[in-house]
């Protein structure tokens, strides 16, 4: 489908261009069908005079990409995920780089290293010393610590211009005066004034330090490196409320500029959003009087989709674009997702398995959950196998419940028992056993129920039957999940409307005279705990 040169036509209208989709639609989108009136309305609010006008996809004819447009386009994604990661994680910090403790590039560097410092102890250590290479530490040291300054920090910075003034330095050396252990000294001191207080206790070893002068000059080299991160850090954290509140339409803007460039950006996208309508095509009533199927609505598509996204595997098909910055933490819920679905499912078997005698034991059914979390922790990781995990569980399971039932005055379950247990467990590794069909069905019909609400907070902890023993669970990944769908709504919710737009009309012409677009009340931000 050629929706690749389809874009808002400026970010500054995106708010206008994406409000049929950035607000969540009502409760009764989240019908599998919806009536003729209520489809020809959301069509009419996606042919409206005001959001084509601001809408409208530009086409222009495809063009060969030059490498300063790819490398362009690279440089803008990373910038992009860069300020996202910023942005929505609040414990995102930098670490000096470091390198695997067996890799080439390690050895590498580290030999290359100890040759510096060897030439450096040489010269030092030569009669008369020669100073150059200290000079050149020196300065780029005086460097370094004018760079962690803040612009009014003048006194500082005249104290460190006038004791590191090089060109006195070099008249020192020249006369023979130079004091390079005085001038290490005063460098350890600078930076117990201007390094973070984490770092007070490396400053004091610094300050201790006995060895000659190239192992000093290595050592303040290296706590200098974590100061670094440590100022990097710090700007950061001061900067991220700024970035928040243009965090929207900074992204947008960003991705436009990425897909200016690389028409074929919102691919994916389009494909993902394209097969939900298609589906969804599928399950609309007839038009009567016409003898077509009615369109789903624009809210009914995107809905959805993000219902789509919670379920996606990336192996059989690549996640839209507009997802790649928020993949880490979509694959996060979706795995914790599947390990307490399954959680619940083994929870549910042993319930009906063993009967009476375990029910209403709640430290029991306590235990048996979180050993069960423990053991299924990494069972859909492809290196994993899942049939002995389930193996291993049941197991574990068989011995707790015989422990609880003899220490109640029950009976030990019998061999028969055990293995029909094991075999029912076992057995939720495949994709038509029909507990797992029950539980995913009701998962996916609580998210859906969940996206669709204008007001998804009053409902989160409203779970469906036979999902109680991991409500808390659920709630908090559904609050996760939709915290991200909607700030993705947020951003790219004037792509979502091209595309879909695009859609309804190759399905159907638009109306010929459309009335105002409907409202829909805003959605509450949900946010993870």
């Amino acid at each position: 489908m050629p929706l690749n040169n389809e874009r808002p036509s400026s970010t500054s209208s995106g708010d206008e261009q994406g409000s049929d989709v950035e607000s969540s639609s009502s409760s009764g989108r989240c019908d599998s069908t919806a009536s003729a009136s209520d489809t020809d309305c959301s069509r009419e609010s996606f042919t409206s005079d005001g959001c084509s006008k601001h809408c409208s996809p530009s086409s222009s004819p495809p063009k060969t990409l030059t490498l300063d447009e790819v490398m362009g386009s690279a440089r803008d994604l990373s910038n992009l995920t860069l300020f996202h990661e910023i942005v929505v994680n609040r414990d995102f910090h930098l670490e000096p780089h470091t390198l695997p403790e067996d890799s080439l590039w390690k050895m590498v560097r580290d030999n290359v290293h100890k040759a510096f410092w060897d030439i450096l102890e040489s010269e030092l250590n030569d009669d008369p010393p020669e100073y150059q290479q200290a000079i050149k530490l020196l300065e780029e040291i005086r460097e370094i610590l004018l760079s962690f300054l803040n612009p009014g920090a003048n006194r500082m910075r005249t104290q460190i211009m006038e004791v590191l003034d090089m060109d006195l330095i070099r008249q020192q050396v020249d006369n023979d005066a130079v004091d390079i252990a005085g001038l290490a000294s005063y460098v350890i001191s600078a930076m117990g004034k201007l390094c973070a207080p984490v770092r007070d206790e490396e400053i004091k070893k610094l300050r201790e330090s006995t060895g000659n002068i190239v192992m000093l000059f290595r050592e303040i080299f290296r706590v200098l490196d974590l100061m670094k991160a440590d100022f990097v850090n710090l700007t950061i954290d001061n900067l991220r409320p700024v970035m928040q509140k243009q965090s929207v339409e900074y992204e947008r803007a960003t991705f436009q500029s990425i897909l200016d460039k690389t028409p074929g950006a919102l691919d994916n996208t389009a494909a993902w959003i394209k097969m939900t309508f298609e589906e969804l095509l599928t399950t609309m009533p007839s038009n009567r009087g016409k003898g077509q199927p009615c369109l789903p609505g624009p809210f009914q598509v995107l809905n959805a989709a993000f219902l789509h996204i919670l379920m996606w595997d990336s192996t059989k098909r690549p996640l839209p674009e507009t997802w790649m910055t928020d993949e880490g933490r979509l694959r996060e819920v979706q795995a914790e997702l599947r390990r307490w679905q399954a959680v619940n499912e083994v929870l549910l078997i042993v319930h009906s398995t063993v009967g009476g005698s375990i029910q209403g034991v709640a430290a029991l059914s306590e235990r048996l959950k979180r050993m069960t979390a423990v053991l299924l922790d990494h069972v859909h990781n492809p290196t994993v196998s899942q049939q002995e995990a389930l193996m291993g569980v049941s197991s574990q399971i068989c011995s707790e419940l015989n422990k609880s039932l003899v220490e109640r005055g029950y009976s030990a379950l019998s061999p028969a028992q055990q293995d029909t247990l094991t075999g029912q467990i076992c057995s939720i590794a495949h994709k038509d056993n029909p507990i797992r069909a029950l539980v995913e069905d009701r998962v996916q019909h609580y998210f859906m129920a969940l996206i669709c609400d204008a007001k998804p907070q009053a409902r989160l902890a409203q779970t469906p039957a036979g999902l109680t023993a991991i409500r808390s669970e659920l709630v908090s990944l559904a609050a996760k999940f939709l915290s991200l769908v909607n700030y993705n709504k947020a951003v790219y919710g004037p792509f979502y409307a091209d595309i879909i737009r695009k859609l309804m009309f190759t399905n159907g012409p638009p109306p010929s005279s459309p009335p105002p677009p409907p409202s829909s009340p805003p959605q509450d931000t949900v946010t993870s705990e």
